[in-house]
């Protein structure tokens, strides 16, 4: 719906932005035994930001197990008898959650983990062939390159879009996820397929279902046609079943919904962890298990109530703006170890102008509130400005942060500072 420019930030976004976060955050998590986000972060810029990354990866958590229930619960409902319906299937969805978060890894997870994996294998080639097999013409990416939504002044690429998809090129929930394969590693040159090459992976799925769409709808305008009838859940069912027949389409759809659940059981897990952590509670015991696990739940469960959209929106600003801490972190670490910090220092800056501009000017964000207490809604320029001038900020702090660094080293007897 956002045109072209859709397809240049998944490709960009995955290689300079999502897989250089997941690689260097795990690779942290590897060198420190494995450490949480919040404590890697918190290393690097401080206690304060460290409590503050706790309370926000644990919201995050419990928003990506609501936000990842709705789709699958709607091709679940689709591929079964009307009795067993979306309200059915949402209930059986919270309910496996629940059995994953409390149950050991390999009682439930671990044996569960291998068929969804191969689901989203098989789903992941067979679309791509089906891609090719349907040769229709895509649109050249320059013949269409504008905002293809219905009212694109409301929703301008910058930065609606580098938020909208958020799991497809930049994820900060990835890296609330890599304590627990780097535990798992048992050799550091395992982590560059692990965490880089797992981003690319999934930045390459997203390119083959954003092709997928477009093909199958006849191009943008036909896109936002359908989805304006009909939800992306219809769509993956009609794509997978038109293009892969029943039985394939039916493992197609399977894949499709492993990649949301396995998700949100993995969320929802790593919340009661977090907050187990924080509140200082063993989690050997059941009984402690529940005691932290059922209000989560209950909390998640409300959440569920918004409608979905805006469910979304606030998962996927939340997503990106942890995705932020994370990166000026591994700036900060880079930049002391003397190492080649712009990697991380550019996507900082620039999804630090992304989710700043997003809260200022989104229907969600604080241009609602003003709304609603003045009658005035914050305007795109300002929005853009607010997002731009907090991100000089951060630059100008960080440049400071650079010249005390070099100063102190320099300062240093020349042994040492060899």
């Amino acid at each position: 719906m956002f045109g072209p420019a859709a397809f240049l930030w998944i490709v960009f976004g995955t290689i300079f932005a999502g897989a250089v976060h997941d690689y260097l955050s795990g690779m942290l998590s590897v060198r420190d035994n494995g450490a949480s986000l919040p404590e890697i972060v918190g290393n690097q810029l401080g206690n304060g930001i460290k409590n503050t990354m706790r309370g926000f990866s644990l919201l995050l958590m419990i928003l990506v197990g609501a936000v990842f229930v709705y789709n699958p619960a709607d091709l679940l409902a689709m591929m079964t008898p009307e009795s067993l319906d979306r309200l059915f299937w949402i209930i059986a969805i919270f309910a496996y959650y629940m059995l994953a978060t409390l149950l050991p890894i390999d009682k439930l997870i671990g044996k569960l983990y291998p068929v969804f994996g191969f689901a989203l294998l098989f789903m992941a080639v067979g679309i791509l062939a089906a891609l090719y097999a349907h040769s229709s013409s895509m649109p050249e990416i320059w013949s269409e390159f504008y905002n293809h939504k219905a009212n694109p002044e409301a929703s301008p690429i910058f930065p609606m879009m580098f938020v909208s998809i958020a799991c497809g090129a930049i994820s900060g929930f990835h890296a609330t996820q890599s304590p627990m394969m780097a535990r798992c590693l048992k050799n550091e040159k395992h982590a560059r397929p692990v965490f880089y090459g797992a981003m690319v992976t999934e930045g390459i799925v997203a390119l083959i279902w954003a092709a997928a769409a477009i093909t199958f709808t006849g191009g943008y305008d036909g896109l936002q046609s359908f989805l304006g009838n009909g939800s992306p859940a219809i769509l993956v069912n009609d794509v997978s079943k038109s293009w892969l027949g029943t039985v394939g389409g039916i493992l197609a759809v399977l894949g499709v919904i492993a990649a949301p659940i396995t998700s949100g059981d993995t969320a929802l897990r790593s919340a009661r962890l977090i907050a187990a952590d924080f509140m200082g509670v063993k989690q050997r015991k059941i009984t402690k298990r529940l005691m932290i696990s059922l209000p989560i739940f209950g909390v998640c469960f409300i959440i569920m109530m918004l409608p979905y959209e805006a469910l979304w929106r606030y998962f996927a600003w939340c997503n990106q703006v942890l995705a932020v801490f994370t990166l000026w972190a591994l700036s900060v670490y880079l930049a002391r170890k003397h190492k080649l910090y712009v990697i991380t220092l550019v996507p900082a800056l620039f999804m630090t102008a992304v989710t700043v501009t997003y809260i200022f000017f989104a229907p969600e964000g604080f241009g609602a509130l003003t709304d609603r207490l003045f009658g005035v809604s914050i305007a795109y320029e300002w929005a853009l400005a607010a997002g731009l001038g907090v991100t000089l900020l951060l630059l100008v702090l960080f440049a400071r942060f650079l010249r005390l660094n070099s100063d102190k080293r320099l300062s240093l007897p020349t042994k040492v500072a060899e």
